[in-house]
């Protein structure tokens, strides 16, 4: 296994050594790898620019939607919040 040297902020030091503690992680290695893997797995869920034109034509064809701005807001507030991503 190679051994690699991070300069960090004390802050962001402190938080992994606080989630250590709280057991989330046995050690800052284990906290680190799991960083990198939770990366990689985001990174493969990207979508390519293919991908992103081909959204953009499907969108196009489908025509107009016939739900209000609010509604739409309040599903994505809906979707955001399961997610752990609502307003703070």
């Amino acid at each position: 296994m190679a051994t690699m040297t991070v300069s960090l902020p004390d802050q962001m030091k402190d938080w992994i050594e606080t989630q250590i503690r709280k057991g989330e992680y046995a050690s800052t290695s284990d906290y680190v790898r799991d960083l990198v893997r939770r990366d990689r797995a985001r990174r493969g869920k990207e979508f390519t620019l293919d991908e992103l034109r081909q959204l953009v034509v499907d969108s196009k064809a489908s025509g107009v939607g016939t739900r209000s701005m609010d509604d739409i807001f309040a599903q994505a507030e809906q979707i955001a919040s399961a997610r752990g991503l609502g307003r703070e």
